[in-house]
């Protein structure tokens, strides 16, 4: 024991380094690692009291840097919920609070360098309820000649909880129905709006039921009657071009008569004076008047709108062997294309490809800065008039000899 005693700084040195060199031996064998996790780590919430309500925006994630071997990292990418971020509101009461964000890492060893952000602050209130009388509120009028009925709703009261802070603004809830221009009764479910005294809608509140059943029968009175409008159209566009769309507005009129049955024998639709399209090449926008009996009348505007698209028909043409024009040529130099001409493939307006001739446009290559030699270049095509498209040059790209004049010229590659 003496002997024991007196060398016990000898046998604790000796394991001292003897775990030293255990250590450096692992770290060698997995070394550690400092790096972000891949992934943003979602914040769970926990411990909250149910009477409280968070009203504080919080980030839904954080990030995590930490520090761990190569082998631990693995598991940390492989693993579901392997790390997992909590913010603990455990007996926290109303008002403002600045909670530390508490990281969990289940592979070990690990050592937690980072976390973003580090806090949050949570601001939490009392949770209240209120009942509310529910109203009804019409806004709008039906199309002319329609009228509306009794309207009717399936509750008469709402409850609303949430925030005390946005309860206690709570004045009044309401239902809100637009009528205007309807022709059909309405029957569906309407959302419930919360207001405040000053008429402006609450939000942040659980309302139940959160929309309810309205019910607004609408009728149109005896001598009132809908009539579908048909434009009447004479004569024929220019030749090259097509009429594309005719549009009414609007395209339904509510006539009137004291005599019920003078509507009823009405057809089903009612014509407008006759639009002339003889000759026409533009868009027409113009008001017509309908054809109807003296003894019924338009409720409300006595004439409709009339829209009329008219565009050129579109095709193509082509023009057979265009010379090329050599454009850029540096002094003292001569060139010459091959082949010499090309085809040229354009698309546009009949009416403008039918007066379109060789005349009508150019074909060149651009040969500036280049010297002797030879050269494959694409031509360059040109329309003199607009709405003009070169769709295709056959061939695309025409062989170009640049020489000095009164020299052999070379001969050009097949």
């Amino acid at each position: 024991m003496r002997w024991l005693a007196s060398n016990i700084r000898t046998f604790l040195l000796a394991l001292v380094l003897g775990v030293s060199v255990w250590v450096s031996a692992v770290s060698a064998a997995d070394p550690d690692q400092v790096r972000a996790f891949p992934r943003p780590i979602p914040l769970e919430v926990v411990g909250q009291d149910p009477s409280l309500i968070l009203t504080s925006d919080i980030p839904s994630t954080v990030q995590v840097s930490l520090r761990a071997p190569n082998s631990v990292w693995e598991q940390l990418s492989s693993q579901e919920n392997a790390v997992r971020a909590i913010l603990d509101l455990t007996r926290l009461s109303a008002g403002e609070h600045t909670v530390e964000v508490r990281v969990m890492v289940a592979p070990r060893p690990h050592q937690i360098v980072l976390v973003n952000p580090a806090t949050v602050t949570v601001q939490l209130e009392s949770l209240a309820t209120q009942t509310l009388p529910l109203t009804l509120t019409l806004s709008g009028q039906p199309a002319a000649g329609y009228q509306p009925g009794e309207a009717t709703i399936d509750s008469n009261e709402v409850a609303i909880s949430g925030p005390e802070s946005i309860v206690r603004r709570a004045a009044r809830a309401r239902v809100l129905v637009s009528l205007d221009s309807v022709r059909e009764s309405i029957d569906q479910a309407i959302p419930v709006q919360v207001l405040d005294a000053q008429d402006e809608v609450l939000r942040g509140l659980t309302i139940n039921p959160e929309s309810v059943q309205v019910s607004v029968p609408i009728a149109q009175p005896s001598g009132y009657r809908d009539l579908a409008v048909k434009v009447i159209v004479q004569g024929q566009v220019s030749p090259g071009y097509r009429l594309e769309n005719i549009t009414v507005f609007p395209p339904v009129v509510t006539v009137f008569a004291s005599d019920p049955e003078l509507v009823n024998a009405l057809p089903g639709v009612v014509e407008t004076q006759p639009l002339d399209l003889q000759d026409r090449q533009e868009d027409i926008s113009t008001r017509l008047s309908l054809n109807l009996p003296g003894t019924i009348t338009i409720v409300g505007a006595q004439t409709v709108q009339v829209q009329v698209s008219i565009s050129p028909i579109q095709t193509s043409l082509t023009l057979l062997n265009q010379p090329i024009n050599v454009i850029g040529l540096e002094e003292g130099l001569g060139a010459q294309p091959f082949p010499q001409t090309v085809d040229v493939i354009l698309s546009g307006p009949l009416p403008v490809l039918d007066t379109l001739t060789s005349q009508g446009i150019t074909v060149s290559v651009d040969v500036t800065g280049l010297k002797e030699g030879v050269y494959q270049l694409i031509p360059d095509v040109k329309a003199l008039v607009g709405n003009v498209l070169v769709e295709s040059i056959l061939p695309g790209t025409v062989e170009v000899v640049i020489s000095v004049p009164n020299t052999p010229t070379p001969t050009a590659f097949p």
